[in-house]
C-alpha cells in the first residue's frame, strides 16, 4: 500500500486537465516512501497518447532529488481517454524499477480515477493507493 497525500492527488489531476489533449506527466519525491515534493514535468511527446518526460527538466528534478537526500518516489502521467492502467507503451517505457507508475485516468471528466503499479521486467503489479489528508509533522 502507498500512502498518498491528497493534495498531491489533485495537483496530478490538475496537470492532467491543463493538459488536455496531450498526456501530462511529472515525478514524485520524498523520503521514507513519503512524498514531499510533485515535479509538474512537460511531455516531449506533446501526444495524446504517450508521453515523455523533457530530458533538461527531469535532470534539474533528479540533481534536486539528490542534493536533498530524497528518493525518486514515482512517475506519473495522464491518460486522456482510458482506463488508468500502464499501456504496451507505458510498460516498454517503464525505466525505473524502484518508482511507482501513477496513471491518472481523465476517461470520466468529473471523477478522475488514479491508480499506481509497480513495472519491472515488463510485469504489472498494481499497488492500493490510499489517499489521506496528511498533517504537517
Amino acid at each position: 500500500m502507498f500512502i498518498l497525500d491528497k493534495g498531491f492527488a489533485e495537483e496530478m489531476i490538475a496537470h492532467a486537465r491543463e493538459e488536455v489533449p496531450n498526456e501530462a506527466c511529472g515525478l514524485l519525491a520524498g523520503v521514507n516512501g513519503r512524498v514531499t515534493k510533485l515535479y509538474r514535468c512537460s511531455s516531449a511527446e506533446k501526444s495524446p497518447y504517450r508521453y515523455f518526460v523533457d530530458a533538461k527538466e527531469q535532470l534539474q528534478a533528479m540533481r534536486e532529488i539528490d542534493e536533498k537526500g530524497w528518493e525518486l518516489l514515482g512517475i506519473y502521467h495522464s491518460h486522456t481517454h482510458t482506463e488508468a492502467y500502464p499501456s504496451k507503451t507505458d510498460v516498454e517505457l517503464a525505466f525505473y524499477p524502484d518508482a511507482l507508475h501513477f496513471i491518472v485516468s481523465l476517461a470520466d471528466w468529473e471523477q478522475p480515477v488514479i491508480r499506481a503499479f509497480r513495472i519491472v521486467d515488463e510485469k504489472i503489479i498494481e499497488v492500493k493507493l490510499l489517499m489521506v489528508e496528511m498533517m504537517e509533522s
